[in-house]
């Protein structure tokens, strides 16, 4: 019971694409009722006020937040409501009870008030939810533009012999710059007329997915940096693989708990296995998978240019590790590093700020790329925006003031 003698209650909603099934439990486990209804703005306002109808609600476990479940889940936020996200019941209980949608908005309510369902959803309505919406179509364009090559080099290997001989060195990007500039002809020979129009109908396809792409890279670039620059900044990140991360954590970052729970997110925690008196972990197979891989990416990259990251690996080698046993190790870390770039992000000194710094200190690239001990290329990608590089920036960022310092004095 509430100060006010209310009720409170926990709510439960079982989502599909144009109807939503409500369920309203108490605290003693008691089922207050069950209702549907519409997946609309109207519906939504009709929904909570029903439960608000059975006392004062206390938390709301919702099926589906990253589907159709998504409206819902923004409305009973923005209504100030706890909401979290509910896996869909087990096998066992719809062996039991059978599968209707108010059995499934049921077990959605008893399961945010056991306890058993903790996960809070993201919010989606911010950068990064745009960084999610056109990676979807970025990763489309590229599985588009790997069908068209294929199916490119597939068409010229079987082409006629005067056709194969012209592509038969060349490679995809050159193929397709070559069919694309052939134009339609007059062949007595209606085989050939057919391969010539269809290499250079797939060339011409493969050369605007390409264009399609980059627009969409250089988008997510903007907004990753708008989003989170420190992350961009890490060694081994580039846009695709912070808009990955990104994408795992959410608008919402704050809602992982802890750096362990963001490595189970990514599937980088591993999973204890133990029976009896046998100790041992599996590795974890589950979690987000795109994550994963931008993990591995990262730690690849280390591995050949980062310093420290070389000689980690080497120290762990030294101890009988394998290479994938030191790169499990390694991603382990980086997830933690990552963890703390997405819950508290340092600040990042800017391009433009550096240079405007290094002009008022009468700076050329050049000494500053020899007092940095780097390539003049280097300092002007990053005063350009074009390389974001967090160790760099802050180095640049302590050698102007110091340079600021000594001009003062």
């Amino acid at each position: 019971m509430t100060a006010q003698g209310q009720v409170e209650i926990v709510g439960g909603v079982d989502t599909h694409k144009a109807v939503h099934v409500a369920a309203a439990v108490d605290f003693a486990g008691r089922s207050l009722g069950t209702a549907s209804f519409l997946a609309t703005q109207t519906g939504y306002t009709e929904m909570l006020d029903w439960l608000k109808s059975h006392g004062q609600i206390a938390r709301v476990g919702v099926e589906g937040t990253g589907s159709w479940g998504a409206g819902l889940a923004r409305h009973l936020t923005g209504a100030g409501i706890e909401v979290l996200e509910v896996n869909r019941p087990n096998r066992q209980t719809r062996r039991r009870k059978g599968k209707t949608d108010t059995v499934d908005a049921e077990v959605a309510a008893r399961a945010a008030l056991a306890g058993e369902a903790t996960t809070v959803p993201k919010t989606a309505d911010g950068h990064v939810e745009a960084i999610r919406t056109l990676s979807v179509a970025r990763r489309s364009a590229v599985k588009a533009r790997t069908v068209a090559a294929n199916q490119l080099n597939a068409v010229a290997v079987t082409a006629p012999e005067q056709l194969r001989n012209r592509l038969r060195e060349l490679k995809t990007a050159e193929i397709v710059g070559e069919c694309a500039r052939w134009r339609p002809e007059v062949s007595t020979d209606p085989a050939t007329r057919a391969v010539k129009q269809t290499l250079r109908a797939l060339a011409c396809r493969h050369q605007a997915l390409t264009a399609e792409i980059d627009d969409l890279d250089a988008e997510l670039l903007t907004l990753c940096e708008q989003a989170n620059p420190a992350l961009l900044g890490a060694c081994g990140v580039g846009a695709e693989v912070a808009a990955s991360l990104l994408i795992a954590a959410g608008d919402n970052p704050e809602r992982m708990r802890s750096e362990a729970s963001f490595a189970a997110l990514c599937g980088t925690s591993p999973i204890e296995a133990s029976s009896g008196t046998t100790i041992r972990h599996r590795l974890n197979r589950g979690g987000n998978r795109q994550a994963n891989n931008a993990l591995w990416r990262i730690a690849m990259t280390r591995l050949r240019a980062d310093e420290r990251t070389i000689a980690y690996a080497e120290r762990r080698r030294a101890d009988g590790k394998t290479r994938r046993e030191i790169i499990r190790c390694l991603k382990r870390h980086i997830a933690r590093e990552i963890y703390r770039l997405l819950t508290n992000p340092p600040q990042v000194p800017s391009g433009n700020d550096l240079r405007r710094q290094r002009i008022l200190c009468r700076l050329t690239i050049i000494a500053t790329a020899q007092a940095l001990n780097t390539h003049p290329s280097r300092i002007s990608a990053l005063e350009r925006g074009l390389c974001h590089n967090r160790d760099l920036a802050e180095r640049y960022q302590r050698h102007l003031t110091q340079i600021a310092g000594h001009i003062s004095s």
